[in-house]
């Protein structure tokens, strides 16, 4: 076997103690992977067991051995890389609620160059609406007309009638 999946004691402990405390059932399988390889098992065996291919469990050991347990164990997948805390989004848009509250319109506009001004650098306008959605806002546009309001004839002929002509 290769030096490079010669495990020492320390090592194998080390992994066990990882598996225990692991709650991600994602790095639970990684790290399974490296423990069955650590004990000894072939690539092809420990690929078997779980489902990884062997050319896989190959990179998790260079990986182990290149940056640690933490490269195994920890989460490799990113999301929520938001520019700021929820509560500093909370400063940004509390004059714009209170503008909001007093039943003047607030355009995303507004929103967007306090926001650029806050985080230093541009945006697009659909995070904007990521964040106002995150706050609990909604969009409310005023109506361009009453919904109920008569057309343009009946209220052209409802002028044409003179107090006279109702008699």
């Amino acid at each position: 076997m290769a030096s490079k999946y010669i495990f020492s004691e320390e090592e194998i402990v080390a992994i066990e103690e990882a598996r225990k405390k692991n709650k991600d059932k994602r790095a639970e399988v990684r790290l399974k992977a490296l423990e069955l390889r650590a004990k000894g098992a072939k690539a092809q065996e420990v690929a078997e067991q779980t489902g990884f291919y062997p050319t896989t469990i190959t990179r998790l050991v260079e990986k182990y051995r290149k940056n640690g347990l933490e490269a195994i164990s920890g989460n490799h997948y990113g999301g929520n890389h938001r520019n700021m805390t929820v509560e500093e989004e909370a400063a940004i848009l509390a004059p714009f609620r209170e503008r909001a509250e007093k039943g003047e319109l607030v355009e995303i506009k507004e929103i967007k160059a306090a926001y650029q001004a806050a985080v230093d650098h541009p945006i697009s306008d659909s995070q904007i609406y990521f964040v106002l959605h995150r706050h609990g806002w909604r969009k409310v546009m005023p109506r361009s007309r009453h919904p109920k309001k008569a057309d343009d004839e009946t209220i052209a002929a409802s002028k044409k009638l003179s107090p006279e002509s109702k008699n």
